[in-house]
């Protein structure tokens, strides 16, 4: 029987550069990855169901693709993580923020429905008493759902301008800018200790803060069940060639009950910022993938 064939936005992360460089064996599965140049932008056409078989979403796109009835199906399987701690960004030509009066300011992002984002949120609201609908969010990118309109406390930035200009420019107090993105010297994290307070919170809420997990169209998961279960296994072999970080955290451990706490997290900040309507639960979410597993018994 010849081997399905599929079309997959995966980048290489430590968890999958096993997977991506052939060292996965499989008689049913084998991919081609796409190589596209910006990877967000790959992510609407996802959603509207004209590319890919199987490709990572940001967690947070998910949960409105899932609100907004998309034929998405979501894998236990998290493609990458990271503390989101070093991501929350000042001018260090001003005075460093004091977190516990951001009242009335602005906070530049991406986008408010940006995963980073929602677990900065979540970061401000728990040890910082924030609620974010007292501060403005001045975005770059709308989001990657067309049925979402932003919440009136975000507004537009001039077109063309990056998060990082609004924060040199003064546009906005603090900002939300992963490392790497951005190398002018007069940026800076708000948290110098960064890893340190990031393992605290990991310690105290048992979250792992997660960014984009695996997913399979809804098709192939209702109609090819040992595909997508195949998928899986691929992904999660991969994984076990990778090490963990530094840190020594497992940030990225595969499985339903291993990612509820989570997930559960992600879900409740999201609603209570106002990106979905509802809290869903995790074996909701899941439904699909169970019933596609259950299939194959």
């Amino acid at each position: 029987m010849a081997k399905a064939r599929l079309s997959a936005l995966l980048s290489e992360y430590p968890g999958t550069r096993a997977l991506r460089r052939g060292e996965i064996d499989s008689a049913t599965v084998t991919f081609d990855f796409a190589a596209p140049k910006v990877l967000y932008e790959e992510f609407r056409p996802l959603i509207r169901g004209e590319r890919y078989d199987v490709a990572e979403l940001p967690v947070v796109t998910y949960l409105q693709a899932h609100q907004y009835q998309k034929d998405l199906t979501l894998l236990p399987f998290v493609m990458n993580a990271r503390f989101q701690h070093d991501c929350l960004v000042y001018n260090a030509s001003r005075p460093a923020p004091d977190l516990h009066r951001l009242r009335g300011k602005r906070i530049g992002v991406r986008s408010y429905t940006q995963t980073t984002v929602a677990w900065i949120r979540a970061i401000l609201r728990q040890d910082f008493g924030l609620d974010p609908h007292d501060v403005e969010w001045i975005t770059t990118h709308g989001p990657h759902l067309d049925e979402f309109d932003d919440p009136p406390v975000c507004r537009r930035a001039e077109a063309g301008k990056t998060v990082a200009q609004l924060l040199l420019e003064g546009d906005v107090d603090i900002a939300v800018l992963a490392p790497g993105l951005y190398s002018d010297p007069l940026i800076k994290p708000v948290f110098s200790d960064g890893l340190t307070v990031a393992l605290d919170w990991h310690r105290r809420t048992g979250v792992r803060p997660i960014n984009h997990m695996a997913v399979v169209t809804g098709a192939l998961a209702r109609e090819r069940p040992g595909i997508a279960a195949e998928i899986f296994r691929m992904l999660t072999e991969s994984r076990k060639l990778s090490p963990l970080p530094g840190h020594g955290v497992d940030l990225t451990e595969p499985g339903i009950e291993p990612l509820r706490p989570t997930l559960e997290a992600i879900i409740a900040e999201s609603h209570l910022s106002g990106v979905i309507d509802r809290p869903f639960t995790v074996d909701e979410i899941f439904a699909p993938w169970r019933e596609a597993i259950a299939r194959l018994g």
